[in-house]
C-alpha cells in the first residue's frame, strides 16, 4: 500500500507544480488581484502559448485523476479482488 500512496502522491506533486507554474506564467496580471485562477494575461496567444495553456489543464487533470486513481481505484479493486478470492475458497 505505501507504494500506492507514494504514486499517488508523486502524481500530485508533479502535476500540481506543473499546474501552478504554467498558470503562475499566464494567469497572473497582478500580485494584489487573482493569481492562479484569475484572467488570462496574453490577448494574442502563440502556438507555444496555446500548448502551455493546455498543458496547464492537462497537469491539473493529472494531479486530480492520477492521485484518485492510485489512492482510491486501486486499492478498491484490490481489495474487491481479495473479497472475491475468499468468497470462492
Amino acid at each position: 500500500m505505501a507504494d500506492e500512496f507514494m504514486k499517488g502522491f508523486a502524481c500530485l506533486m508533479v502535476g500540481g507544480l506543473g499546474w501552478m507554474t504554467i498558470k503562475g506564467w499566464y494567469n497572473t496580471p497582478s500580485f494584489e488581484g487573482a493569481q492562479l485562477t484569475g484572467e488570462l494575461t496574453i490577448e494574442e496567444p502563440t502556438t507555444f502559448d496555446q500548448i502551455a495553456l493546455f498543458m496547464g489543464d492537462a497537469f491539473f487533470w493529472f494531479a486530480v485523476l492520477g492521485a484518485l486513481t492510485f489512492w482510491v481505484v486501486l486499492p478498491l479493486i484490490s481489495e474487491f479482488q481479495t473479497y472475491l478470492n475468499e468468497r470462492s475458497a
